[in-house]
């Protein structure tokens, strides 16, 4: 089959839309199939990265709601604002920034979150007396997951 064809007929199958084609002349028999597995993979993850920032700053809204608005019999819960690594102290040899049992004001250091290799100090958003650290030093966390509870 002459190559001029053979262009012209995946130019077709191409342009149409068509998933297969499939010719025969004489004894040469051509077949030209897309792949068409490439593009429904494409489209999820476009589609997961479209929802996903939305998705972000809706939660984070709501999960700041609910710290800033302490239940009476519960305390206020302090939650993590990112994924990484959390820290209690500021290096290996130095103090815990906070105790259970430790009052703290509005703006005190909590802790540090590492992310992508930058520190990010966590701030307390109540005044009160920490009464529980939900998480270890070290311990890998998830946007969301609880960190510390003032009462």
């Amino acid at each position: 089959m002459d190559l001029r064809k053979l262009k012209k007929l995946i130019d077709l199958v191409q342009e149409s839309g068509i998933a297969e084609l499939e010719i025969t002349e004489g004894d040469e028999k051509v077949k030209i199939s897309r792949n068409l597995t490439v593009s429904p993979m494409t489209q999820p993850v476009v589609s997961k990265e479209a929802t996903f920032v939305p998705l972000e700053s809706n939660t984070r809204e709501s999960v700041v709601e609910k710290e800033s608005t302490p239940s009476p019999s519960h305390g206020t819960i302090i939650k993590s604002p990112m994924v990484g690594t959390f820290y209690r102290a500021g290096g290996p040899d130095d103090k815990a920034f906070v105790e259970i049992g430790e009052k703290v004001e509005v703006g005190t250091i909590l802790c540090i979150i590492e992310a992508m290799k930058l520190m990010n100090e966590i701030e307390s958003e109540a005044s009160g007396t920490i009464s529980e650290i939900f998480v270890e030093n070290g311990q890998a966390v998830e946007y969301g997951q609880k960190l510390f509870r003032i009462d």
